[in-house]
This record gives C-alpha cells, sequence and structure tokens, in this order.
C-alpha cells in the first residue's frame, strides 16, 4: 500500500444526507493517513448499471493500489453479499449485485480474487441493516489501506453476481450501439470506443463516418467547438467513447435521449 493510501467513493448518496462524511468519518478514525478522494455521489438512485459506468471510467486514472468503495445498493440489508474483489492492481469493496461486472471483464486474463466479507470483527457494530456503506465497506477499506490481508476479511468465492454489459455489434457496414450514460451537461456517452471503429477503418476513414440516432444523421468532430450549431453531433471523448453532443446545449434534453437509446456508425471504406 502507498503511505498515504488512497480510497475512492462513489455513491448515488447525493450530498443532502451526512452518509458520505460518516463513511469518511469511519475511514479516518481507522487509518488516519488515508486519502479519501470523491468520484461522485450523483450516481442515478439504485443504479447499478450507471455506477458500473462510472467506475469503468474511472478507475485507471488513480495509482496502483488505490481502494475504489462503490456504494449503490437497492438490495442493502438482504441476502446479497458484501464482497471484495482484488485484482493485480486495484482493489474494490461493495455490494454483490452486479456493480463491479467491467471490472471481471478487464481482469479476465489476469489477477483476480473476490472474497465474501464476514470477518464481523472488521465491520462496525451495526444497530440496523440500512447503511453497509458506513458499517462494513468503509471500515473494511480503511483496515485494508492499513495492511490487513485480502483473505482475513473473508472467504475466496466464485459465484459472484453479474450483470449484462452491452457491446457493440458489426453488421455490413454499421456498428450499432447504445446509450450508456448521460453527463451533467447533457451529453450522450455510446458504448462504441474509437478502437471498435478503427479496429474496421483507418484512422483517417474513421473522421468520415455517420452517426445516426432516431432518423438523425450526423458526423464526428475534434472538438466541441468545431461544430456551434444547435444540431446533434458527434465526437470521441477523452475516455475513448462516441459521445453525442450540441455545442453549449443539452443533447439529452433537445433530442430527448435517454440510456438505452440505440444509435449507429456507419464505416466509410472498409479495409
Amino acid at each position: 500500500m502507498l503511505e498515504e493510501p488512497i480510497i475512492t467513493l462513489t455513491t448515488d448518496f447525493g450530498l443532502k444526507d451526512p452518509f458520505v462524511g460518516l463513511m469518511k468519518g469511519v475511514i479516518l478514525g481507522i487509518n488516519p493517513k488515508a486519502r479519501i478522494i470523491d468520484i461522485t455521489h450523483s450516481v442515478q438512485r439504485h443504479n447499478i448499471y450507471e455506477a458500473s459506468q462510472v467506475l469503468d471510467m474511472s478507475y485507471k486514472f488513480f495509482p496502483t493500489t488505490t481502494l475504489h468503495i462503490v456504494v449503490v445498493d437497492p438490495g442493502v440489508g438482504s441476502n446479497r453479499r458484501p464482497i471484495m474483489v482484488a485484482t493485480d492492481k486495484y482493489y474494490f469493496i461493495g455490494p454483490d449485485n452486479g456493480v463491479f461486472s467491467t471490472i471481471y471483464e478487464d481482469a479476465a486474463s489476469g489477477f483476480m480474487r473476490v472474497f465474501h466479507l464476514t470477518a464481523s470483527h472488521y465491520f462496525l457494530p451495526m444497530s440496523g441493516s440500512t447503511f453497509h456503506g458506513r458499517d462494513i465497506f468503509a471500515p473494511v477499506a480503511a483496515y485494508l489501506s492499513k495492511g490487513v490481508g485480502t483473505d482475513k476479511f473473508g472467504e475466496q468465492i466464485d459465484d459472484y453476481h453479474r450483470i449484462s454489459v452491452p457491446r457493440p455489434v458489426k453488421s455490413g457496414n454499421s456498428i450499432s450501439g447504445e446509450i450508456i450514460a448521460i453527463d451533467s451537461f447533457g451529453n450522450a456517452i455510446t458504448n462504441i470506443k474509437r478502437e471498435d471503429i478503427t479496429a474496421h477503418v483507418s484512422a483517417d476513414s474513421a473522421e468520415r463516418c455517420s452517426i445516426a440516432f432516431n432518423n438523425i444523421e450526423t458526423t464526428m468532430v475534434h472538438y466541441y467547438a468545431e461544430h456551434q450549431g444547435s444540431e446533434l453531433s458527434a465526437i470521441i471523448n477523452s475516455f475513448g467513447n462516441l459521445e453525442l453532443f450540441v455545442f453549449q446545449g443539452s443533447a439529452a434534453d433537445k433530442f430527448h435521449i435517454k440510456i438505452g437509446d440505440r444509435m449507429s456508425v456507419n464505416l466509410p471504406d472498409i479495409q
């Protein structure tokens, strides 16, 4: 672990209630040297899929050995298990509800172990069943950040829960995909990545792709201000995903775009 270990928080708690602050207090009470980073607390309420996408876009930008806590947990208090995922570079702590599905895919060809958290002496004494973020996930992360071995927290499992992560599909000259997230600017992020396009056409040809959404056709630009009209446009964003946008406006609002909506990329000059 780092001398000042990093622990990130991703939740659907918002900031109105004291939940986030209490988790930080628990962590710091166990390991005052921990550095706590908020990724976001504005995941749509109970949206496990959105949380998995936020985590997928974020976790690789942190130093090796960072601990990522994710608490989007509509099944809290039920028989869903609290778990820890250990890969060769990072640790993930949260509910066994599929929120780590993208992590399982990323680690498929490398080292990964998943543990059911059962060692209750590393938990806070629980007065209820509604706040595992405070009572289980925060203290486990704090003890892990102090060097407690992963196998001390519970038994290893291989029947962890996954959710379906939609992947783009190529058919003929077209790649079909869908909207997986909408950011606070109203930009609609798709599951089609740069490499999904350049796997079939050259980088120069990729710039000439046409993007189709709901009977609207548009093209890709290199930066937002390159298309300053009020119409729909597209760009490969800084995470490598194809994104639909309106310059200085909300594409989601203007074109009624929702998560799960379908779109496609039409490829020129297939090689």
